[in-house]
C-alpha cells in the first residue's frame, strides 16, 4: 500500500508506522505501538547485562629477591584469583641496580607461568615497562585441562 494509507490505518489504530528495513525495494514498514516495542528492549538489555559476568583484573606484586615462602604465598593468591574467574596481572618491580638482572625476574615469571598452567594461562607474557615487568594470566576455560591433567589421565 502507498505510505499514506498505511499512516492512516496506524493512526485510525492509535498505532506508530515504523519503517523495518529501508533499504528494500519497496521499504517494508510496520504498524506497531514504538514506545511498548522500546520499553522491550531495554528490558531485554538489561536482563542480558543482569546475566553477563564482570571478570576483574587482580593484581600481585613481586621482586627479583622474593625468598621461596613469599614466592608460594603470592602464588596461591593468583591461583585463588584463577579459580575465581578473574585474570591475574603479575608486576615484577625492579629498584636500582636490580635493573641489570632482569633475567632473574623473567625467571620468577616463568616459574609461577609452571605452577600456574593447571588452572591458568598466559594472555600477555611478561614484558618490561620502565622498571616494572608485567605479565597477566587469564583463568583455564572450563573444561580444558593442562597439560599437566592430561599426563595424570592417561
Amino acid at each position: 500500500m502507498t505510505p499514506e494509507e498505511a499512516l492512516e490505518k496506524a493512526r485510525s489504530l492509535n498505532f506508530d508506522l515504523v519503517e523495518v528495513a529501508p533499504q528494500a525495494k519497496p521499504p517494508v514498514c510496520r504498524i506497531m505501538d514504538y514506545g511498548k516495542y522500546r520499553y522491550q528492549q531495554s528490558k531485554k538489555a538489561r536482563g542480558a547485562k543482569k546475566k553477563q559476568a564482570v571478570i576483574q583484573v587482580k593484581e600481585i606484586k613481586l621482586r627479583p629477591k622474593t625468598d621461596e615462602h613469599d614466592f608460594q604465598f603470592k602464588a596461591r593468591h593468583v591461583e585463588r584469583f584463577l579459580r575465581g574467574g578473574h585474570k591475574a596481572k603479575i608486576t615484577m618491580m625492579f629498584r636500582g641496580r636490580e635493573m641489570v638482572h632482569t633475567e632473574l625476574g623473567k625467571r620468577l615469571l616463568d616459574r609461577l607461568t609452571d605452577v600456574m598452567k593447571e588452572v591458568g594461562l598466559v594472555e600477555q607474557p611478561p614484558r618490561l615497562e620502565g622498571r616494572n615487568m608485567t605479565m597477566i594470566l587469564a583463568p583455564r576455560p572450563e573444561g580444558k585441562t593442562g597439560p599437566a591433567k592430561e599426563a595424570v589421565k592417561e
